[in-house]
């Protein structure tokens, strides 16, 4: 018998407002749809699948929102993961329209499910871009001029004193403040997401880890202890796809990002350090993201490595950065860190598609997951309802191999990713 898995230590396990478990499969079983993961993505979908009418039974290998579902930073931010001006420049403007239209519905669509489904993530509205480069916050100032001109985004430039005061640090020269984008608990969003589903007649399996599955129609997915037979599969997977599916493991990278939270701070603190309660993340290409938890404190991420092994100490490894913004914070006792593995693309933009005979995939958020792999599921709900229209302007977006495949990828990518690093640190 396998062992059951159980949640890394971290503060969102600690602070985990429902207790949910759900039986390993065992025996053999039917279903319209079987979703494989059950993060977003897959509990999105089953969700949207079972308000249509489908049967859905969803297989987790470990716990639900056990992998980068329940580790996040909890920041839900408009858009795709890379500008809109780079998405006019590579796709057209129509079709660039169409991804931030997209990008929008999304953060609307986490919304739409916390709202319905009464789940309680602590919800917050905001988000503030910092750049501590000059030549980025230059960036910023004509990119905020052209989301207003061009997309009708609420959102300014801000700079000097103002941002200063805004991000409760002086380490940054400009940056762009909009109030639609969210940010949340992840694993509470998750565990809620979970509830609904299973309430809507979602058959939820846990310790069911998926080991192969055949391409006939009907298709048949198989773990150690049972099987689903199956119309449709869904692959929500996303940095945990191992070899399951050859045919796109190459497109993904899995790397993993370090998080820590505080002690919670004294209210004075807090109103220093976030006044207006935003989400933030910087400009660099390995990025820095932080907010303020529900209770006050400050939860930080910072860092990234290649490897398969964490650092042994996530705290301090995190703590490094935190200080580089908050220097004011360094005797502040570190509570929790943690560390989860997410997947990229060479793009950062996400991997949608489908493989015949009725297999659906979307994975690849590249930091964006708590928004798109939502809508994901909700897209995939179309496609498998004959819909497929908004489905493929995701599908579209050309996601190009690793250099390597799965065996070489990791030298290229600690290659790109150190150079990437050393411009973080350099010029102006």
């Amino acid at each position: 018998m396998p062992a059951v898995a159980q949640y890394i230590e971290s503060y969102y396990t600690a602070s985990a407002n429902r207790q949910l478990d759900f039986p390993a499969l065992a025996g053999a079983h039917t279903a319209d749809v079987c979703v494989i993961g059950g993060g977003y993505t897959g509990l999105s979908s089953a969700i949207h699948l079972a308000e249509r009418g489908y049967r859905v039974v969803l297989l987790e290998a470990e716990r639900i929102a056990w992998g980068a579902s329940g580790r996040n930073g909890g920041q839900c931010t408009l858009g795709q993961r890379q500008p809109q001006e780079e998405l006019e420049q590579r796709f057209g403007k129509e079709e660039a329209r169409r991804l931030w239209d997209l990008g929008v519905e999304a953060v609307d669509t986490v919304r739409e499910l916390i709202q319905r489904f009464n789940i309680q993530c602590d919800l917050k509205r905001g988000n503030l871009q910092a750049a501590a480069k000059q030549s980025d916050a230059n960036w910023y100032r004509g990119h905020a001029d052209h989301m207003r001109n061009a997309y009708g985004l609420d959102c300014r430039f801000v700079e000097g004193e103002e941002l200063a005061c805004l991000a409760g640090s002086t380490a940054f020269k400009g940056g762009l403040v909009e109030h639609e984008s969210a940010h949340l608990h992840p694993l509470n969003y998750a565990l809620g997401l979970a509830a609904a589903a299973a309430r809507l007649g979602v058959e939820l399996h846990e310790n069911s880890r998926v080991t192969a599955y055949d391409a006939a129609s009907p298709t048949c997915v198989r773990t150690g202890q049972g099987s689903v037979t199956a119309q449709f599969v869904v692959l929500a997977c996303n940095g945990y796809l191992g070899r399951l599916e050859p045919r796109i493991a190459g497109k993904i990278m899995p790397i993993n990002n370090f998080i820590l939270a505080t002690e919670p701070l004294s209210a004075g603190q807090q109103q220093q350090l976030n006044p207006q309660d935003l989400c933030m993340f910087d400009a660099k290409f390995v990025v820095n993201y932080w907010k303020l938890t529900g209770d006050g404190r400050m939860l930080f991420g910072g860092g990234e490595n290649y490897t398969r092994r964490f650092p042994a100490d996530i705290k301090s490894f995190v703590r490094k950065y935190l200080l580089d913004f908050y220097p004011q914070l360094a005797a502040a006792r570190i509570d929790y860190g943690w560390g989860g593995t997410l997947a990229v693309t060479m793009n950062r933009l996400p991997c949608f598609g489908r493989l015949q005979p009725d297999v659906f995939y979307a994975l690849g958020y590249s930091g964006h997951g708590v928004q798109i792999a939502t809508l994901a599921g909700k897209l995939i709900a179309e496609a498998v309802a004959g819909t497929a229209e908004r489905f493929d302007v995701m599908a579209r977006i050309p996601t190009p191999k690793f250099p390597g495949g799965t065996l070489l990828r990791w030298p290229g990518l600690v290659v790109g990713m150190l150079y990437h690093a050393i411009k973080d640190r350099i010029g102006s």
